[in-house]
């Protein structure tokens, strides 16, 4: 057994959150480095260890044609009996659905068919776009755990119209749809059934050599039965990929040795940029490199890389007093971006790599990540940036270390280590060198909980930083507990971040704090009813400075209601109570601002409806109702609307309008934001999308236009058009055309 000793006086420091000091940071690291390095394995059998399927080995070809004519595929063992999932688990699924295995030395190929034979009817697709929306289609998922460690893996998927499906699975269950990788698919279908065909490269998995026993699963969602299924059964409160509730591939000889196995993806870019009148060309060229250095770690490299094809992120009303957060959507840190972007929580991450690169040229960088084996996972990246003499800012480099364990049944142990240097010169004046420091750094230890039947999730972790002396060194440290079975859910968490924590490369938008949150709540079930569940909830969310004294607080009850038709209504009531730290416009308008130290309270009420999914209009309705800073008022109405012309035209909306009435000067302000998307896809390999918005409260227009064709798997030529219009406080006119090729090489 694993023996930790613990100093009386360092429980008593953590109990009580006192100031952190040198023998608290020392027990801690002694924890997590005896912890990383000599944990027992406990091990435990698998939930659903008893289903089994064997993929049969072939030596014909396979025609990817949407029909299982091929003779093998009558021979090949059969995944059928799905379970429900919703909208009641533990039973037979009503509509009948069978899937088959085959491989080669090359490919592993899938053969599917959902039949219709409970409840027959047009199909719900939203379009032919590549990762579409899960609850918003007719849909086959697969969920491949190489390593049967229940925690990464891979997901695959189509809807009923032939879109792809693809992503990275970590945590257990969540995916990042943002990786891509080459596989080719077809579907076909009719009043009876809808078959799908699909061949995966065995490349495109990341996988150890030797390894004869794999996690899998196939989840099914049917809209016109209200009914999500699975092969192996998974309870409803999961997703139907959560990987605890696996069944297990089992091949007969391990899978085939990967062999060499490397991507050159060169890309050309041509662009015009007009800004104020000015207008300039533009030529750029570069590309990536990616080399298997195993079976299952990649080296991935880039040169002069360019993300002009990215789309723009989606506007927001910005009433936080605190900077907004905005997803990562650049390729090159996708694969395996919860090994660096998953330490830490959402508000409290020591790395966000949205901190690199954006509107600063990228000279260069590498990326190593993956599975060393069954329990190792490991990721180091390093990116070189350029100088910007304009503004004075010196050439930077960033990098990131980071390694994982895994420790129990589904826990690991990680540790992460990151460096911003900068690089001054001549040009670099004195100015400009205190404004940037010559060295950040953050090193980081984890420990992430998971039952084996993912009842139970915890996670703790601690993180110092260390910078020049300009600025002083500073820690912070949180965790939590969760439980989330079928009936409750609740959580406790604490976090404490210092005051001087500096992670210039992560997202902490507070610092100075100690933050308690508890929440819980209940569902209740019904069967044979319009209504599936519904229940009430509360949270209550408590900050409070260095001297525990409270500065934020928020409670919060709420009601859900979920139908069998999977629409929604949910209930908020708030109260909020907030001291400032600083001072703060509550518009963000620039005509006065709310003092440091004033105290604010105020009640509101949210009334929230989602509309089912099956309808071609679809829509999300927010209202909200109550008090605002400075005994203000304030009404709200959100809304998304969609409308879709299946499976060619999705056609999508947004509107929120805000009304708050204030006390002189600021008086009654209302402002508008809108935005509109249109996605024509002409087929699953021709996308052209174009996204309108407008934000009233800082006069801010922006339109894009994207056209994408995937002339081969992986491979794309886009034409890009982005036009912004700012009128306050600046008179801008803005617009930049880009045409980018890329072309995905094997050199095999």
């Amino acid at each position: 057994m694993l023996n930790i000793k613990i100093t009386k006086q360092t429980l008593i420091l953590l109990i009580q959150n006192k100031h952190f000091n040198i023998k608290i940071f020392d027990d801690l690291i002694r924890i997590f480095i005896i912890s990383f390095f000599c944990t027992n394995q406990v091990q435990c059998q698998k939930i659903n260890e008893s289903y089994r399927i064997h993929p049969q080995k072939i030596d014909e070809s396979i025609n990817i044609d949407g029909f299982l004519n091929e003779k093998i595929w009558e021979s090949a063992e059969v995944a059928n009996d799905f379970f429900m999932i919703r909208p009641t688990d533990g039973k037979k699924a009503n509509q009948h659905s069978e899937v088959r295995i085959l491989y080669d030395e090359n490919n592993i190929y899938f053969g599917v068919v959902f039949f219709n034979n409970s409840v027959k009817g047009d199909y719900t697709v939203e379009s032919l776009k590549r990762d579409f929306s899960f609850g918003k289609n007719d849909n086959l998922l697969i969920a491949i755990d190489p390593f049967n460690n229940l925690t990464t893996g891979f997901s695959f998927g189509l809807n009923a119209y032939g879109a792809q499906w693809d992503g990275t699975m970590y945590n257990g269950g969540k995916v990042d749809l943002n990786w891509d990788s080459k596989w080719i698919s077809k579907v076909s279908f009719d009043r009876d059934k809808w078959t799908c065909e699909i061949s995966i490269p065995l490349k495109s998995i990341r996988y150890k050599k030797g390894i004869k026993e794999w996690g899998i699963n196939f989840g099914r969602l049917d809209l016109k039965a209200s009914e999500k299924s699975s092969w192996a059964p998974v309870p409803r409160q999961f997703p139907s990929v959560s990987l605890a509730y696996t069944g297990v591939l089992v091949w007969d000889y391990p899978p085939p040795d990967q062999g060499k196995n490397i991507s050159l993806i060169p890309y050309y870019l041509s662009n015009i940029i007009k800004t104020d009148g000015y207008k300039r060309r533009n030529n750029h060229i570069g590309g990536d490199v990616k080399i298997s250095v195993s079976s299952a770690l990649n080296l991935d490299l880039t040169l002069n890389p360019n993300f002009s094809q990215v789309e723009l992120d989606q506007q927001v009303t910005n009433l936080d007093r605190f900077e907004l957060f905005y997803p990562e959507r650049r390729q090159f840190f996708l694969e395996n971006a919860d090994l660096f972007a998953n330490f830490g929580y959402e508000r409290l991450r020591p790395f966000f790599s949205r901190r690199i690169g954006l509107g600063v040229p990228i000279e260069g960088g590498l990326r190593l990540s993956g599975n060393i084996n069954e329990k190792w996972r490991i990721g180091l990246m390093d990116i070189q940036t350029q100088n910007v003499d304009e503004i004075g800012l010196p050439k930077q480099n960033f990098g990131v270390f980071t390694i994982q364990k895994k420790v129990l049944e589904r826990s690991s142990i990680g540790l992460i280590v990151i460096n911003k240097e900068s690089f001054f010169n001549q040009k670099n004046n004195i100015l400009t060198k205190s404004e940037y420091s010559k060295y950040n750094r953050n090193i980081g230890f984890e420990y992430n909980y998971g039952s084996s039947n993912n009842l139970w999730n915890g996670k703790a972790f601690i993180l110092n930083t260390y910078s020049d002396d300009k600025i002083k060194n500073d820690y912070s440290y949180a965790s939590h507990l969760q439980y989330s079975s079928a009936n409750w859910k609740w959580r406790i968490q604490q976090e404490y971040v210092g005051k001087d924590f500096n992670a210039e490369v992560g997202y902490v938008p507070r610092k100075g704090y100690y933050k308690y949150l508890s929440s819980l709540g209940y569902l209740f079930y019904k069967n044979n009813s319009r209504i599936v569940s519904h229940g009430p909830g509360f949270m209550k969310t408590y900050f409070f400075n260095k001297s525990h004294e409270k500065t934020d607080l928020l409670d919060q009850f709420s009601y859900v209601i979920n139908f069998a038709n999977r629409s929604s209504v949910n209930v908020f009531i708030n109260k909020t109570y907030i001291k400032l730290l600083t001072d703060f416009d509550p518009l963000r308008s620039e005509i006065k601002s709310l003092k440091e130290g004033s105290i604010h309270k105020w009640n509101s009420y949210v009334l929230e409806f989602n509309s089912r999914p099956q309808k071609k209009f679809t829509y999300k309705i927010n209202g909200l109702i109550g008090g605002y800073y400075q005994n203000g008022n304030r009404k709200s109405l959100s809304a998304e609307l969609g409308y879709r012309i299946q499976p060619y035209i999705s056609l999508n909306s947004i509107i929120n309008y805000n009304s708050i009435n204030l006390e002189s000067p600021w008086g009654n302000s209302k402002f508008w934001l809108v935005g509109s998307k249109l996605d024509l896809t002409l087929t699953n390999k021709l996308f052209f999308s174009n996204l309108y918005q407008y934000n009233e409260q800082f006069d801010l227009w922006s339109f894009n236009s994207r056209l994408q064709w995937r002339y081969k798997p992986a491979s794309d030529l886009f034409l890009v058009f982005n036009s912004n219009e700012v009128i306050i406080p600046y008179k801008i006119r803005s617009w930049n055309i880009n045409l980018k090729l890329n072309y995905w090489l094997n050199l095999n």
